[in-house]
């Protein structure tokens, strides 16, 4: 790291599992990208905390996604067991899933539970992100003020492409929407045509580098601004460091290395200060 001190980084998209079902969902994710180019992490918080810190990255955001409506509420009470745990080093997103029953309930117990906002992965989940169910969770959390991290964009499917998420950001202006993968993995172009002109997006840049040239990466976080852009790397998927070395090799100025490193994802988040 660049500077006399050093860098605070938070890792804004990382996915956690209990340990017991951690290998399964490895798995899943594996087979649903077709093979991961590289073999994933294991999955579980004590890893992630252990290959990030030594890493240097000091806390991340952490989530996991209900593929049922029933695991809504199992998946909230261990994120926030874990973020209890972690003394300040993980920041916990709900989970919330479209065929819920009572999705305000849901939100409810989010907020009881001190998490800082939500994750919806529209593919995983089968869903599409301006279908009336999802619209209907936003309209939720843009009551509750809680931010909205969707996995977005995938040439494979139609469920959470740019076109549609034009569609969320113009129904709810006051919603904050993080687009995960600079807002379309895999159709960066057509997110970087169709979102930057909307203010209620922010993106990570989860899952990207590896398929971006420094140009293309440059030009994503100049459409959008560093002032809305996290660094992300989708754990477990990643080992950190080739992420964080890609970061580094930017042509940013301290100022956008301070914001994409940790500076947007605490205005979007609201974590909290912690003595690390």
């Amino acid at each position: 790291m660049t500077g006399e001190r050093a860098r605070l980084i938070i890792d804004a998209h990382c996915h956690i599992y209990p340990e017991k079902i951690a290998p399964k969902a490895i798995t899943a994710v594996d087979g649903f990208y077709g093979g991961l180019p590289e073999e994933p992490l294991d999955g579980t918080a004590a890893t992630l905390l252990e290959r990030g810190g030594a890493a240097g990255i000091s806390r991340f955001v952490v989530h996991s996604v209900a593929t049922t409506p029933h695991q809504v509420g199992s998946i909230n009470r261990f994120i926030a067991g874990e973020q209890e745990k972690s003394g300040g080093r993980l920041i916990g997103l709900g989970a919330l899933h479209p065929e819920s029953e009572d999705p305000r309930a849901d939100v409810e117990q989010i907020l009881a539970l001190g998490l800082h906002g939500v994750k919806l992965h529209p593919d995983i989940q089968g869903f599409q992100v301006d279908c009336p169910e999802a619209m209907r969770l936003f309209e939720v959390c843009e009551e509750a003020g809680l931010p909205v991290l969707v996995h977005t964009g995938d040439y494979r499917y139609d469920n959470s492409n740019p076109e549609r998420t034009v569609n969320v950001l113009r129904a709810f202006p006051r919603l904050t929407f993080a687009g995960a993968h600079f807002g379309g993995w895999s159709v960066w172009d057509r997110a970087l045509a169709l979102l930057p002109d909307f203010p209620n997006i922010v993106v990570d840049t989860s899952s990207s580098f590896y398929w971006m040239d420094k140009t293309k990466a440059m030009t994503m976080i100049r459409a959008f601004g560093a002032e809305r852009v996290m660094f992300g790397t989708d754990y477990p998927m990643w080992d950190p460091r080739p992420d964080l070395e890609f970061m580094e090799g930017l042509d940013l100025s301290e100022e956008e290395r301070e914001l994409i490193f940790h500076g947007t994802c605490e205005r979007v988040y609201r974590p909290g200060s912690v003595q690390l």
